[in-house]
């Protein structure tokens, strides 16, 4: 009695073959975009942290400033804030909600962007019903001027941009 193998073997081939073929075109298309997607997140990670540094330093020098032994003027606090993050340049801007009642506060939002890849963060901090932002500042990271400008009136109101 003899035993032909043969037709097995052409059949798991036609099954097995286009089923290598789609693991092999998927695969690397696969793993390309779940690495696309860890380096945005990553990344917007890593801007989320550099932007809750720059709303602390914002919410600090509101606290500083805020203060009626303090006088009217300016103050300009330089950037400590990374140049780069995973070597692009980022840019931020600012603005101001009414927390809850409008005698409660004001919220800063702060929107910050990775100028190459478009990568995005929000960023928001409370501030008191006493400040003003300059909505047309812009913070630039790369730039060698990159700052935090306070100006306080004598009505006490302050007015903060980038």
């Amino acid at each position: 009695m003899e035993v032909c193998v043969l037709p097995h073997v052409t059949i798991e081939a036609v099954i097995l073959a286009p089923l290598l073929i789609v693991q092999i075109t998927l695969f690397p298309f696969v793993a390309s975009m779940m690495s696309s997607k860890w380096a945005d997140s990553t990344w917007k990670i890593t801007l989320e942290e550099a932007g809750s540094q720059m709303a602390n330093t914002i919410q600090q020098l509101y606290l500083s400033f805020n203060r009626a032994e303090v006088s009217a003027g300016t103050m300009i606090q330089a950037s400590t804030f990374p140049a780069e993050i995973s070597g692009q340049a980022y840019i931020a801007t600012g603005s101001l909600n009414w927390s809850l009642t409008q005698s409660s506060g004001k919220i800063l939002v702060l929107n910050l962007t990775l100028q190459k890849t478009g990568v995005r963060a929000t960023v928001r901090t409370p501030l008191g019903p006493n400040v003003l932002w300059d909505e047309q500042s812009l913070f630039d990271s790369s730039s060698p001027n990159a700052s935090i400008k306070v100006r306080k009136f004598v009505d006490g109101t302050l007015l903060f941009s980038f």
